[in-house]
């Protein structure tokens, strides 16, 4: 199945089974999600994909690097649409929340630790980033694997695929070609964009998970249906544009099935590029991405 954002008829059916707040709902009932994300080197990434998430959810909670403490102190200033919680704390949060996403902003390294650390003060002692993002990573699929997951860039590069097949409530993963070969050890970047759609449907349903496969033409499959979304704009190679996404995709996951979460938030990302472009070209940048979103969502609502 093809959707384009030129023919805004496409997405109609997605749209309808998307959940939306209710008039009568109270505080928390419209979802609650935990962003995990960000280092020393990249401090905004996941900050962009709370920005975007405390658009749609009644609450946003957010845990990033200490490494850096007068980063991670300005945190409390940069980010007031939610609430910055202490790594300590991040079980807590796991637990209650509706939706995680872990790996926006998270640094990778060449070597790959072997043996997992089995408790959590273990995890919470670690110094090195990278290696922290991964055991952070294994830790929380093995002991939430009823809870859903956004997993992006930093922790997606340091995991193992095989850690998706345990879980009750599969995640949603968000590689960009290079990432989904690193995961899953396939070349498939010179691939046309036929053979790509099957290569990420066999990986989804063996590994148990959705793929939203980043590309010009998205890619998005749980191993028996699959969808490419077309649409967006040269804007979109900026840096953030998949922090955004991964930001998009958690906020709808926390209240809808993550196929329709993955769908509507790739197709209302290239949408809302497409929009831009009419007045600003290629020249708009993250803040203005996340600011468009909410607008071509309620006007395709509508």
């Amino acid at each position: 199945m093809i959707l384009k954002t030129s023919q805004p008829q496409d997405i109609k059916p997605f749209l309808e089974k998307l959940v939306i707040p209710q008039q009568e709902s109270h505080k928390g009932q419209n979802g609650k999600a935990l962003i995990i994300g960000g280092s020393t080197l990249f401090h905004a990434a996941s900050l962009w994909a709370a920005e975007v998430a405390s658009h749609f959810l009644d609450m946003v909670h957010y845990s990033s690097t200490e490494e850096n403490l007068e980063i991670f102190t300005k945190l409390k200033t940069a980010f007031r649409n939610g609430i910055i919680v202490h790594k300590k704390d991040l079980l807590d949060y796991v637990a209650e929340d509706d939706a995680v996403l872990i790996g926006s902003g998270m640094v990778r390294s060449e070597s790959n630790a072997e043996e997992q650390v089995e408790s959590f003060d273990d995890v919470l002692r670690i110094t090195d980033e990278a290696e922290y993002g991964r055991q952070l990573t294994y830790y929380l699929l093995r002991h939430f694997p009823d809870k859903k997951f956004v997993i992006d860039a930093g922790a997606l590069q340091m995991m193992d695929a095989d850690w998706l097949k345990d879980m009750n409530e599969r995640c949603i993963v968000t590689p960009h070609q290079g990432e989904f070969e690193k995961l899953f050890r396939e070349k498939i970047t010179e691939l046309p964009v036929e053979e790509k759609a099957e290569r990420a449907r066999h990986y989804a349903k063996e590994y148990h998970c959705i793929i939203l496969l980043k590309a010009i033409d998205d890619i998005i499959t749980d191993g028996d249906q699959t969808i490419i979304v077309q649409g967006g704009n040269q804007g979109l190679t900026k840096g953030g544009s998949g922090d955004v996404l991964a930001g998009l995709t958690v906020s709808f996951f926390t209240k809808n099935d993550a196929l329709t979460s993955a769908v509507v938030a790739s197709y209302m990302e290239k949408l809302a590029a497409d929009d831009l472009k009419r007045d600003n070209l290629y020249w708009y940048n993250m803040i203005d991405l996340i600011h468009n979103i909410p607008k071509v969502l309620a006007h395709s609502l509508s």
